[in-house]
């Protein structure tokens, strides 16, 4: 395949139309403005450390213009571009440096760089490097199906992995979700998640940069704020991009009204399960929610069809059909097919899949099977082809001999409306063998009891998957892309029991 740069590509065909808007610094970049902006640092780059050279360069910094150029530039240049997670301990971010080895760190003041770094510049100075006019030589990319980025897991269960993906990647992800979420050469974005996370980076940044439209970039989420940028008619934000607790927020902040947000076309929402209850309440509210799936190893995979109401009703709670370059199947343990309805693991096979782990061969080796990505989800279809995702695999546990999914216990206390947030881990259980222990949020002002929640749940759920303890907390450890760490919460669970 031919090697794409869509940015270079509408900077030739409608150069004036808007590509990327910092609502921070209030910069403003046209595509012509961007293309030449990459073109210069790409030049910069490909001198400073040789053309095509495959090395590392890494920021350490928030959300800015500044990032989306220097990935942009990176591929150009032929070097390798690593976003590293700044939410992450000094120890985390050595970690993750010491892994990569990145060669050259563009960094914000705020934080410190780690010391096996060589060569640290500010992430302010970038715009202005290299001379105008001046571009990488033609050699300087490497082939399409070579590593362009390297993103980092969130670590949400151990040692974070560097997920290799090339620009064949990036291109069929941002494919599905152009043409699964309808994006056109109209579309606004607007971009609160992190540019170190595939949500941020990817599905609301490089896909409106594919398809010819505009994203506006945030610092970060905010739920006033965003409230205030998605509801503002002259923002025409028509896609957002959400994990479920964001969702939460926004639905509960002061201010909400629903008829402001019914111009969205399309708001994803993924990273973790999202609530059946959450999701009825904003499609019966008029707000076209598109939840889905996907990983950073896999880019977009599932979405529902946000252009018909009835079946974001009918569907609530589904991920959505597979998007247009995505295989999928559901297997039993031995890898047979399983019908439809029954509990699986989840696999995915197709362009947009990563080659696999940077440094880390036997874990790649793992992760895939009869050249099918085994996602470590477990999931199920119906009788329409329409996919649910029921939990992580890991996060199952076995109480009185019989499975129980975390995610479908969370669903059912989410039906509360005094539950912001919800989180359910088994910890061990002398007659059991497993028990759930639940951690609950409560909206603020709301008044939750743990009889509360057992009551609903006694209406809803078999016993055996009623959680046997209920925590009311003040907050869920969270990553920075929003999923609950659910390690951290056994270990906590473990420390409360054992106390």
């Amino acid at each position: 395949m031919p090697l794409i740069d869509a940015v270079a590509t509408h900077a030739r065909s409608h150069p004036n139309q808007p590509a990327l808007w910092d609502l921070e610094s209030e910069r403003q970049w046209t595509y012509a403005a961007l293309d030449a902006t990459v073109d210069r640092l790409a030049a910069w780059l490909s001198d400073h450390l040789g053309a095509g050279s495959g090395s590392r360069v890494a920021t350490l910094a928030k959300n800015c213009g500044e990032i989306v150029a220097l990935q942009l530039a990176c591929v150009r240049a032929g070097a390798i571009f690593v976003p590293l997670n700044w939410r992450l301990a000094a120890a985390e971010i050595t970690a993750l440096a010491h892994d990569a080895a990145p060669v050259l760190l563009f960094k914000d003041d705020d934080f410190e760089a780690p010391a096996a770094i060589p060569e640290v510049l500010p992430i302010s100075v970038t715009l202005t490097l290299g001379h105008d006019g001046s571009k990488p030589p033609a050699q300087a990319r490497r082939p399409f199906e070579a590593t362009s980025t390297l993103l980092y897991s969130s670590g949400t269960s151990g040692r974070p992995k560097g997920i290799m993906l090339s620009e064949s990647n990036v291109f069929w992800g941002c494919v599905n979700f152009i043409y699964g979420c309808a994006v056109t050469r109209t579309s606004v974005f607007l971009c609160d998640m992190p540019l170190f996370h595939t949500a941020g980076l990817m599905a609301a940044t490089r896909v409106p940069l594919q398809a010819g439209a505009c994203v506006l970039l945030t610092k970060g989420f905010d739920p006033t704020r965003t409230l205030h940028r998605l509801a503002n008619p002259e923002l025409r934000v028509s896609h957002y991009f959400s994990v479920p607790q964001m969702a939460a927020r926004l639905w509960n902040e002061p201010g909400f009204q629903p008829q402001s947000l019914r111009h969205i076309v399309a708001w994803a929402i993924g990273g973790a399960p999202n609530p059946k209850a959450q999701s009825e309440r904003f499609v019966n509210a008029g707000i076209r929610i598109s939840e889905g799936f996907g990983m950073s190893e896999t880019g977009s995979n599932f979405g529902m069809p946000t252009q018909d109401i009835d079946v974001l009703r009918r569907k609530a709670g589904s991920s959505g059909l597979p998007f247009m370059a995505i295989e999928a199947k559901i297997v039993d343990e031995e890898g047979h097919d399983v019908a439809a309805g029954e509990v699986g693991e989840l696999l995915l096979r197709g362009p947009s899949i990563t080659t696999g782990y940077w440094n880390q061969p036997e874990t790649t080796a793992k992760a895939f099977r009869d050249g099918w990505f085994c996602t470590g989800d477990a999931a199920r279809s119906d009788e329409d082809g329409f996919y649910y995702i029921v939990d992580r695999r890991k996060d199952m546990y076995i109480s009185g001999g019989e499975n129980v999914y975390p995610a479908e216990v969370e669903a059912t206390i989410a039906e509360v409306t005094a539950v912001a947030e919800c989180a359910i881990v088994g910890v061990p259980d002398e007659q059991w063998g497993e028990v759930g222990r639940a951690y609950i949020v409560p909206v603020a002002g709301a008044t939750l009891t743990p009889d509360t929640i057992r009551e609903h749940c006694l209406a809803r759920l078999a016993k055996y998957k009623i959680p046997k303890s209920i925590v009311v907390t003040d907050t869920l450890p969270r990553t920075a892309s929003g999923k609950v760490q659910k390690h951290i919460l056994r270990q906590r669970a473990l420390d409360e029991l054992s106390g």
